[in-house]
């Protein structure tokens, strides 16, 4: 059974920093794109950024380039999310999630999904 576990987030000032770790388990994802989406209350779910397991591509909403880096460690099955420099409008709950092989930002056509970790910006 798949299982994608997020943890990191919490309240912090903005220009301020926090980095998500989403660990990885029940099966192999080396052929699978592992990314991060975040959710704001009343707005649709949206992509932040991913790579494939190899780390050989990284992909990144226009939003968050500049500011948040993706990256992983395969000996430990998992996927983290440094968020720099955040602001107000960065607050969302953050999921992390996994599609094999090819690279989309719609969410829909996401495979596996962690349970979400609320990341709150103040001004």
């Amino acid at each position: 059974q798949v299982q994608l576990v997020e943890s990191g987030g919490g309240l912090v000032q903005a220009g301020g920093s926090l980095r998500l770790s989403c660990a990885a388990s029940g099966r192999t994802f080396s052929n699978y794109v592992m990314g991060w989406f975040r959710q704001a209350p009343g707005k649709e779910r949206e992509f932040v950024a991913a790579h494939n397991w190899r780390g050989t591509s990284t992909y990144y909403a226009d939003s968050v380039k500049g500011r948040f880096t993706i990256s992983r460690d395969n000996a430990k099955n998992t996927l983290y999310l440094q968020m720099n420099s955040l602001k107000p409008e960065d607050t969302a709950a953050y999921y992390c999630s996994a599609r094999p092989i090819v690279f989309v930002t719609d969410p829909d056509r996401w495979d596996y999904w962690g349970q979400g970790t609320q990341v709150t910006v103040s001004s």
